[in-house]
This record gives structure tokens, C-alpha cells and sequence, in this order.
């Protein structure tokens, strides 16, 4: 039989692998590749998916209790909050909007792994500027790819995967290069993490406000435990949101992951304890893992950053055979996430013998 025909694809999605997220793990294994929080919902949370609007009937496509929720937190109206399924969700809206062919996105690289991929569904061109020493971001290198044709900036901060932050100081140098009709996407999707002073924190400071070109991304899936309900926002400028919602999937957002989020809201004390616990966590093993000889950049997610090189995927099959689901990026590093308390040990030790077998 021969083949059939097809519709046309175009060329540029056909050659675009799809988003690949981190190995599942068995039942007798640590799922260290997804940056998820390790802990169980709390009662709230599930009291709050119990209450769900019956899934016959559709959620609200506004979000608008979590949006009024969101609003009257960081004392704006809801028309400056965005929710969407997820914050990547709102990544895809606001490039969609603001970017075609023709057009450019500069970002980060390495970075979060989607962002390559972003600006090829709209069209544009997607410019990756290399990190800088310490595997941070280079603002300075980032502000000078900046052309007549930039249409998006995107920062990570902390930088996934490598976990650096950005300062208040150097971003709001960087404002200061980029035209004000450059849409700059600050994503803050582990913001709650940071520990290193002088890091920015785009909503307290209100960023939004004195640079409207500025749009802040934060999640539900981190911090707050919500990975598998899929809920993120923005907050920014209304009519650069409301562009973003005319490009969103309408009723993306489920009646259990709004509900959720307002009582995790209403629990905050409660998970930021939880985040206390595994920033604890983070700390032992990165001070661990630099006791063994690791070069791990200064770490402010929930995760660190091993960067093995060519040697990436032989270590990554090291911790798989120790029940220990970790992230390669071939060639780079590998990124491990802070997960259960008996998972810092076994990481440390496996590390160890991974750092004898890379530098003898």
C-alpha cells in the first residue's frame, strides 16, 4: 500500500522536536527531573478539588475569582492578572501576539527548554545570546542582540537549568537598553525559592508599573505543589494581557486548578514552610556537592545544575541505574531537582562516584 498523502506541514514545525519533559519514574525510584515539589497537597488543597464545579459544566474562561484573588495580593485590578494553564501556556500567548515572521525573540541559552521552539510556532526567529560565566545570564550580550526587528525579550530568573538569579540592579540596567515597545517577559516561575539577596523579584518591585513592556510570569506548579493542574499568570499591562488572551485556548483553565490555587493562596503560610524545607534541602546538597569537586553555579530554584559536559548522558545512566530519575542535557549538564529528604543522600553518594569516574 502506498503511502498516503498528507497535509502540509511547515518545514520549520516538521523539523521542531516536540517539548520533551522529564523521565517518569518507577515506583522504587526518586522522580528528580521535573522540578516538582515533593510533598503531598495539603488538606486544604484537596478539600478545595473536592468542591470542583461538576466536570459536565464548563469552568469559568476567565479564571475571574483567581484573577480577583491575584489582583487584590499584588494591588492591581484583575484586568493586569493573566491565568492561563500554566505559565508556559502564557509564553506561547504573548510571542503568538507580538511576534511573526520576520520578527526576532532573544533569549538565554541554555535556558528553559521550550523557549527555542516558542518563536518558530509564531513565525519568528528565535535568538539564543550564550550564558555568561557562571552560567548566568549576559544581560550586556542580550541587550546588544536587541535589533529593529526584536519584538520579545524572554529572562529567566532564576535560570532554568542552571539556577542563577538576576538582580534587581542589573535588570533594571538592562530595562534601561531595551526600546520601550519591546515586550519583555520576565519569568519568575521560581521565584519563591530565591534566597540571594539582591535578586530581583519582579512583583514586589512592580516592575510592571514603571516599564509596561514588562510582563512577570509566576506558577501554581512549583512552589505551591499544583504541577498536574496545570494553572500559572501574569501580571502586567492589561492591553498587552488582553492580547495575550485573545491568542489563549479558551477554557484552558479547569475549575479544580482555579479552586485549588485560591486555596493554596489561602494556605501560604503553610507551603512557604514547605519551601523553607526544601530550600534546607537544596543547601545540603549543593554544599555536598562542591565538598566532591562539582562547579555547581549558585543554585536559587529547586534544583541544581551539574555541568558534565560531554560527559552528560553516561552520568545521567549512573544516577538512572541508582534509582535516581535525573535531567540530561546532552553535552551540557544535567539538572537535578530537590526532591524527599532520603533523596539527598543517595544523590550525594552517587554523585560522588560520577565526579571520580568524569575527573579521575
Amino acid at each position: 500500500m502506498s503511502d498516503p498523502i498528507l497535509p502540509r506541514i511547515r518545514p520549520e514545525i516538521a523539523a521542531l522536536p516536540p517539548y520533551r519533559q522529564g523521565k517518569q519514574a518507577g515506583a522504587d525510584a526518586f522522580k528528580l527531573s521535573s522540578n516538582e515539589n515533593p510533598f503531598d497537597p495539603l488538606p486544604q488543597v484537596a478539600e478545595a478539588l473536592a468542591r470542583a464545579t461538576p466536570v459536565n459544566r464548563y469552568p469559568d474562561a476567565t479564571a475571574g475569582a483567581l484573577r480577583a484573588r491575584l489582583g487584590e495580593r499584588y494591588g492591581v485590578t484583575p484586568d493586569s492578572v493573566h491565568v492561563a494553564s500554566g505559565s508556559v501556556s502564557i509564553l506561547y500567548q504573548l510571542v503568538l501576539a507580538a511576534a511573526t515572521v520576520g520578527d526576532e525573540v532573544v533569549y538565554a541559552w541554555r535556558s528553559f527548554e521550550a523557549y527555542p521552539g516558542i518563536p518558530l510556532v509564531s513565525g519568528a526567529t528565535g535568538v539564543p545570546v550564550p550564558l555568561a560565566p557562571g552560567a548566568r545570564h549576559d544581560l550586556d550580550a542580550m541587550a546588544a542582540a536587541v535589533t529593529d526587528r526584536t519584538r520579545v525579550v524572554i529572562v529567566c530568573t532564576p535560570n532554568n537549568p542552571t539556577g542563577p538569579v538576576i538582580t534587581s540592579e542589573e535588570l533594571a540596567g538592562f530595562l534601561a537598553k531595551v526600546p520601550r515597545d519591546v515586550l519583555v517577559i520576565l519569568d519568575e516561575a521560581y521565584a519563591e525559592f530565591v534566597t540571594a539577596p539582591g535578586a530581583v523579584d519582579g512583583l514586589a518591585e512592580r516592575v510592571f508599573e514603571s516599564h509596561p513592556n514588562v510582563v512577570v510570569l509566576r506558577t501554581f506548579s512549583k512552589a505551591y505543589g499544583l504541577a498536574g493542574l496545570r494553572v500559572g499568570y501574569a501580571i502586567g499591562h492589561p492591553r498587552v494581557l488582553d492580547a495575550a488572551r485573545s491568542t489563549a485556548v479558551p477554557l484552558s483553565v479547569t475549575s479544580a486548578a482555579e479552586n485549588a490555587a485560591i486555596a493554596s493562596l489561602d494556605a501560604e503560610d503553610e507551603l512557604l514552610a514547605r519551601v523553607a524545607v526544601i530550600v534546607e534541602r537544596r543547601s545540603e546538597l549543593v554544599a555536598g556537592l562542591r565538598a566532591q569537586g562539582w562547579d555547581v553555579p549558585d543554585a536559587q530554584g529547586n534544583f541544581v545544575w551539574l555541568p558534565t559536559g560531554d560527559g552528560t548522558m553516561a552520568a545521567a545512566a549512573a544516577f538512572d541505574d541508582a534509582g535516581l530519575i535525573v535531567r540530561p542535557f546532552d553535552g551540557d549538564g544535567i539538572r537535578i531537582s530537590v526532591g524527599e529528604h532520603e533523596s539527598v543522600e543517595k544523590v550525594l553518594r552517587v554523585a560522588e562516584s560520577v565526579v571520580r569516574g568524569l575527573h579521575p
